[in-house]
Formats: C-alpha cells, sequence, structure tokens
C-alpha cells in the first residue's frame, strides 16, 4: 500500500524517485532496495487489470474487438505480444494480452486462447465483432 501511496504522490512508477518518497526514517538505498524486493515476487493479476480496464471504457456492450500482434526491441530483447483490445471511437483499449516467447505470427491455437480467455471473464454477448488483420486468417 505504501508504495500505491508513494506512487500516486511522486505522479511516477520510477522506483528511485518512489524511494525518496517514502516517509520512513530509512536511508533511500533501503527503501530503495524493498521496492524492487516486492516488484520482483509481486506477479501482477491481468485478469483482474482486464476486468478494471472493461469497467472503465464508457460505453456498454457488445464492443467491437480488435485483435493484434505487435513487437519491438528492448535493447536486444524482441518482445512480442499478442493483444486483444475493445475499440471505441477509434481508441483500442487493451484489455488481454499473451506475451509470445517466440518472434513473428500468432497461431490460431493461441489466438483463440485468448479470445476463449475473453469469453470466460465477459462473455460472448459483449462481443459485437472481432477485427483482425491478415495474419489472423486460419480455418478455427
Amino acid at each position: 500500500m505504501l508504495i500505491y501511496l508513494c506512487s500516486c504522490r511522486v505522479q511516477t512508477v520510477c522506483f528511485e524517485k518512489l524511494a525518496v518518497s517514502f516517509d520512513a526514517d530509512v536511508r533511500i538505498g533501503s527503501s530503495l532496495r524493498s521496492i524492487q524486493r516486492f516488484m520482483s515476487d509481486y506477479l501482477l493479476d491481468t485478469d483482474l487489470v482486464a476486468r478494471f480496464v472493461f469497467a472503465l471504457v464508457p460505453h456498454k456492450p457488445p464492443y467491437r474487438l480488435a485483435l493484434d500482434r505487435t513487437n519491438w526491441k528492448f535493447g536486444t530483447t524482441n518482445i512480442n505480444v499478442l493483444v486483444l483490445a475493445v475499440v471505441y471511437h477509434g481508441v483500442a483499449f487493451p484489455i488481454l494480452f499473451k506475451m509470445m516467447p517466440k518472434f513473428g505470427n500468432s497461431s490460431t491455437g493461441e489466438r483463440i486462447e485468448l479470445m476463449q480467455r475473453y469469453i470466460e471473464l465477459f462473455g460472448i454477448n459483449t462481443i459485437d465483432c472481432l477485427l483482425a488483420d491478415r495474419e489472423s486468417i486460419g480455418n478455427h
């Protein structure tokens, strides 16, 4: 909770700036190590985040969904992500994602898995249509 309050106070998630804002009588380096230990052990509940973003969409379902894979480099590391988003007035709100352990296109099975997860969380009746680019073609 302290990390959340500090991030609200300094309006950043930069660990060094968060450590400075701790009200404890501890050295900044110790606070920084506490933040790093907390973050290294923290598992983000992506379903909870998806429900939160879903609740913030300023429109009621059914929604247009967009499925896309994106990749970029962070230094020498390739980051490849399959993303499912709710489209509202030309803006895509990412709802679910899957980190891809490979470079290149997603498979039909990976796309189906992401859609099944969406349906489990929000129901099939919340889908108006699904938009995807040419890499998403497949028999299923």
